[in-house]
């Protein structure tokens, strides 16, 4: 089994399964100083876009494609070079299809799906002035296109409307919801879909604080949510998208509405995938090299399932005990450290919450 792999940031998560299953690896990365590039059998530095791992992808013959990226940017061109390969070549992508990017690279986009398929959001409007407003503060201002928070801003007044509009000719202008965050990795191939367990990023703040300086906890506990339903809506906005791959989707419980409403869906290789495999064992992108090798099914993930009580936290640097190899799996570790240097987090998981609150005072 030969699988092209494109971009290297992410490519040391799955070296140690790429081994282990005896796959031929070849890497195409358009960052010649770029990290990892010392792990695949084969690299290639190529320009960006998608037009040299295309042509890596035809002339070294390989049995599938693995994109491992994890912005927005290239997504749609993944997507192009996905139809193209697919129809031409019988070459399997494994990463979501056009219309799945279009529908979930604009915020707009998605709002109109959820419309669609029934799936309850936030009340929102599109705004080019402060005269337009209807929505009582506070609002959530955001552009149609953007990951991480960015260009995302809470408006208390009209002012921060306005100091906005400095900025922004529009916005996507949406309801404060006053609750829990909570993502939730879906995995799909060929019709066959399953819902992890969803991940508690923290409660929503009026000063907008990133996810990233928040601890979040899996599986997903929160008073009065029932877990099926989170997984039972990320199940049907997966199975309205009708594509493959990774598809991380964001959800906002409203205790006060006792309300869940779904923000938004990212179809690439997401934040909470260290979270998620502590929880229940399943690594997401060890899961696209099954696709890829056609062993991804059902019941295959749910015979892996495991179950147990996680927690991510922010360290900075880390500098507790050593790590076993593979580092970045939790087959013989109890903990993953992952992030840059300087920011840092630190993934745990216990078979109970006493366990895993004693790896905590052991490790932080």
């Amino acid at each position: 089994m030969k699988i092209l792999f494109i971009g290297s940031r992410l490519y040391d998560d799955v070296d140690y399964y790429v081994k282990k299953r005896g796959i031929e690896s070849i890497l195409t990365e358009s960052n010649e100083e770029a990290i990892n590039l010392d792990l695949p059998d084969q690299v290639f530095i190529v320009p960006r876009g998608m037009d040299g791992p295309k042509q890596i992808a035809i002339t070294q013959n390989v049995d599938a494609v693995v994109p491992l990226i994890g912005i927005d940017p290239p997504l749609i061109q993944v997507a192009e070079m996905k139809e193209e390969l697919e129809r031409d070549y019988d070459i399997p992508v494994i990463a979501a299809d056009v219309r799945a990017v279009e529908l979930t690279s604009n915020k707009i986009n998605t709002k109109n799906f959820y419309s669609e398929i029934g799936v309850a959001t936030p009340e929102y409007q599109i705004l080019e002035s402060l005269d337009e407003l209807t929505l009582d503060f506070p609002v959530v201002l955001k552009q149609g296109e953007g990951q991480g928070g960015k260009d995302i801003k809470v408006a208390h007044n009209a002012d921060d409307v306005n100091e906005y509009f400095e900025e922004f000719s529009q916005a996507l202008c949406e309801k404060f919801i006053e609750g829990s965050e909570i993502s939730i990795e879906v995995l799909a191939f060929r019709g066959e879909i399953v819902a992890l367990p969803p991940i508690y990023k923290g409660e929503t703040t009026l000063e907008g604080t990133h996810p990233l300086n928040k601890v979040k906890l899996g599986p997903c506990l929160i008073d009065g949510l029932d877990n099926n339903l989170i997984q039972q809506t990320a199940y049907n906005v997966a199975r309205n998208l009708n594509s493959d791959g990774i598809f991380e989707m964001d959800f906002m419980y409203s205790h006060s509405e006792n309300q869940l409403y779904a923000i938004e869906v990212n179809t690439r290789p997401n934040g909470t995938r260290y979270l998620t495999s502590a929880t229940c064992s399943i690594n997401s992108l060890c899961e696209l090299i099954n696709m890829a090798c056609g062993d991804f099914s059902l019941k295959n993930v749910f015979d892996k399932l495991e179950y147990y009580y996680s927690t991510e936290i922010p360290i900075g640097n880390y500098e507790g005990p050593e790590i076993n190899e593979p580092v970045k799996s939790f087959d013989n570790n109890n903990f993953i450290v992952h992030g840059p240097e300087g920011y840092q987090r630190i993934t745990i998981r216990g078979k109970s919450k006493k366990e895993l609150e004693d790896r905590i005072h052991d490790l932080c």
